[in-house]
């Protein structure tokens, strides 16, 4: 070995060993939570939104699949129960279709928005005369119907929007929640901006709970779709997935643009979604103005709504121990990551890239008892644009360069392997010869 090749060899070995020893600027970070301890049994206790209750069923069973020592009791008892118990910190998370309210914040400080998924609300109907899907309504004819201004099916209003159907000259029977519901939020959110003052807005307004002005009341979308179903010449409002579930039919809604009728389903629900991803806050922030309803595009469903997991920052004081912590965040981190690959089937929108970035900043905010339990510093960088000098701790030396640094230290390579190295490290501004 010449004397040259002998000092770039030692060089790199010095660079390989200082590397080996010095942490990158990342090393702290984890790509995701700790997985729950094996040797433990963990019970994790939600309440809440009826309007996500078939996928976070769904993915109490998948990840109990991969995690058997873990079990989720979510009680599907509507927004506003679950919103109450996670004010009452008598459980570990709640779920909302609708942000926390200015009061709500104030009785529930240190709370974190999560986004979980993104659904639609159905207006269903029972019309003997009409019993497939499609018929028309404008915003302002739901808000009539819902208050009262038009009571029957061949009213000039709808009948001017649907020329091809049947409409019959009967009293509609309408129903509604009777519990606090974020899909009550959601519909009257709706409804309060296609009728503002002096229309819903004013009369009625919007909430988890309003003053109904007439119908029949059920509690959770499965009441409301059941008042309908056995009802004839009803119209009510269901979260998507108990729509399709149960074969309802189903209303074609005016688009914001006011420019088509959009038939709810995954894709006009992930148009509405679009216009607000790159506006939304950090899980920590205010979330009361969020709402994507009657959001302006040609496809864009216009009753569609992000759904939230609401968990403290502090979460000491909703779990058992800094163990039974850990695993109430690994479970909804996989909710948010792994657990989107199960929301198409239940007709769910995916969360975009950009909402599971600021879901895991949120989840990395978690601590236990002033404990850090998850530190991430965001996704992992391909490129970094160089500005100053490189220095050799800038720089994550690949694996076959470090292993070769100890094999050929050892003498288990040779001379020639280890040029391989070199060319790397060269060709990247590290050594200079």
């Amino acid at each position: 070995m010449t004397t040259k090749i002998t000092t770039i060899m030692t060089s790199l070995l010095m660079i390989a060993t200082l590397v080996a020893i010095t942490p990158s600027l990342n090393a702290n970070a984890q790509s995701a939570p700790d997985a729950p301890n094996s040797n433990l049994k963990f019970d994790i206790t939600g309440a809440g939104a009826t309007f996500p209750f078939p996928l976070i069923d769904l993915w109490r069973v998948e990840y109990k699949n991969d995690f058997d020592n873990v079990n989720l009791n979510y009680q599907s008892i509507g927004s506003g129960g679950g919103i109450k118990q996670h004010i009452e910190k008598t459980v570990n998370f709640a779920a909302s279709d609708a942000p926390l309210t200015d009061k709500e914040r104030l009785l529930a400080p240190g709370t974190l928005h999560i986004p979980e998924t993104i659904g639609g609300v159905a207006i269903t109907y029972n019309i003997p005369e009409i019993p497939e899907k499609g018929l028309k309504l404008t915003g302002k004819m739901i808000s009539h119907i819902f208050m009262g201004n038009i009571t029957k099916w061949n009213d000039p209003e709808i009948a001017s929007i649907n020329p091809g159907l049947k409409l019959p000259d009967q009293e509609i029977v309408v129903a509604h929640r009777s519990d606090g519901s974020g899909t009550t939020f959601v519909f009257t959110d709706y409804l309060s901006a296609v009728d503002p003052e002096p229309g819903w807005a004013k009369k009625v307004g919007k909430g988890k709970s309003v003053p109904w002005p007439r119908g029949l009341a059920a509690a959770g979308n499965e009441g409301v779709a059941g008042i309908v179903k056995s009802t004839t010449y009803s119209i009510g409002y269901v979260e998507l997935a108990y729509a399709f579930q149960t074969k309802m039919s189903y209303a074609y809604v005016q688009n914001g643009d006011k420019n088509a009728f959009i038939e709810p389903g995954i894709e006009s629900v992930a148009a509405a979604a679009e216009g607000v991803v790159n506006s939304l806050p950090a899980a920590e922030a205010n979330w009361s103005t969020v709402s994507i309803v009657n959001a302006p595009g040609p496809n864009s469903y216009p009753i569609s709504s992000l759904t939230y997991l609401l968990v403290y920052d502090d979460i000491k004081q909703v779990s058992k121990n800094k163990e039974h912590a850990k695993s109430i965040v690994h479970m909804i981190h996989w909710m948010v990551t792994d657990g989107q690959q199960f929301s198409r089937s239940l007709l769910y929108v995916p969360l975009p890239d950009k909402i599971v970035e600021l879901d895991k900043k949120g989840l990395s905010k978690i601590t236990y008892g002033g404990e850090v339990l998850w530190k991430y510093d965001g996704p992992a960088k391909t490129t970094e644009p160089k500005t100053t000098e490189p220095k050799t701790t800038d720089y994550q030396i690949p694996d076959w360069i470090r292993n070769n640094a100890k094999w050929w230290a050892d003498g288990l390579i040779t001379d020639q392997d280890y040029i391989k190295g070199l060319q790397y490290l060269i060709s990247q501004g590290i050594l200079k010869v």
